[in-house]
């Protein structure tokens, strides 16, 4: 599939960083209403640990020369499937969204060669008003995987918060304390092993990415029962610029549930959150994950405000040149 007329591609370097910015920005506006990225999630894209921009991103520009479209994959763990974003300008830049989307499947099926695996699964992400969107991944053999749903609640009327239950007691992490982290992850990973897409993390790369990704730690919050770690919260800065408190991700291991953990947790963040004067409180609920039941985010008083769907593909590994005769 190859770009219009006129048009023409290249890799982006972080000199594009107000470019891409500028056409993720418009974006997201459309997708979600406002801007949803900074300066410096561009920077962080451009040279995460398992992305090469060089080979793994590219740009389209209108026949002026205006950046309109930026395609990228993202791997967190380099292991598993692969994510692949391609924002475009919705005012300039839809008609490259397909040739842009073709390009990055083929440098999948690339990567999975260069890792000798036979395929690799491939996932984008699809906004409610995306509908155009949507037919492109459908026409390109995607199927829907899951929904996600976000959650929100004004944090001006947060009542006062109650006491927890009995024998639960929350308390923040002790970022200076290693042991207070591992059992931190320990917590977060085996809540999480029940979960259909869950890929394992060992702690020192978890550390090394919760470090990338910055910490307000008197956001992080540790629950015990009878004075044993049972659940486990971490907030995000991802929603800062709409003045939001963000749970990141919410942790109760299975020995635990159904005891008050998760609320006592979710409401220890939402005050949190209002002590530093935010204005709403929200989080992403994986409607496939049997761990995360929306009775509970509903009754701590989070609503749902938009959903996005995860469409995947299976994509071959690019065949491998044969070596000469000979050799």
């Amino acid at each position: 599939m190859t770009l219009p007329a006129g048009w023409s591609a290249r890799r982006p370097t972080l000199d594009d960083v107000p470019a891409i910015l500028a056409v993720v920005h418009a974006a997201d506006t459309f997708a979600v209403g406002y801007p949803d990225f900074d300066a410096a999630d561009v920077e962080a894209a451009l040279t995460a640990p398992y992305v090469d921009p060089s080979r793994d991103s590219w740009l389209a520009l209108d026949p002026d020369g205006t950046v309109v479209g930026w395609a990228s994959i993202d791997n967190p763990t380099g292991v598993g499937r692969e994510f692949v974003e391609v924002y475009v300008d919705p005012e300039r830049g839809g008609q490259v969204r397909e040739p842009l989307l073709a390009r990055q499947l083929d440098r999948v099926a690339e990567r999975a060669a260069e890792r000798g695996l036979p395929a690799l699964t491939v996932r984008c992400a699809v906004f409610e008003p995306e509908r155009d969107w949507d037919r492109s991944l459908r026409d390109a053999g995607f199927t829907l995987a899951k929904r996600y749903v976000r959650m929100r609640r004004s944090l001006a009327d947060l009542p006062a918060e109650p006491p927890p239950p009995p024998g639960v007691t929350v308390r923040p992490v002790r970022p200076d304390d290693e042991l207070d982290l591992r059992e931190f992850h320990r917590i977060f990973d085996a809540a999480f092993r029940d979960t259909p897409d869950y890929e394992p993390l060992g702690y020192a790369e978890w550390r090394k990415r919760i470090s990338q990704q910055g910490t307000t730690w008197d956001e992080w919050f540790v629950a015990e029962v009878d004075g044993v770690p049972a659940g486990a919260l971490q907030s995000s800065d991802q929603a800062l610029d709409q003045d939001e408190g963000f749970v990141r991700s919410l942790s109760v291991l299975p020995a635990f549930r159904r005891r008050g953990v998760g609320a006592a947790l979710l409401r220890r963040a939402f005050a949190r959150y209002a002590e530093k004067g935010r204005t709403a409180a929200g989080l992403g609920v994986d409607l496939t994950n049997p761990t995360a039941p929306l009775s509970l985010y509903r009754s701590v008083g989070l609503r749902e405000t938009r959903w996005t769907d995860m469409y995947e593909l299976v994509v071959p590994a690019a065949a491998v040149p044969a070596p000469p005769a000979g050799v």
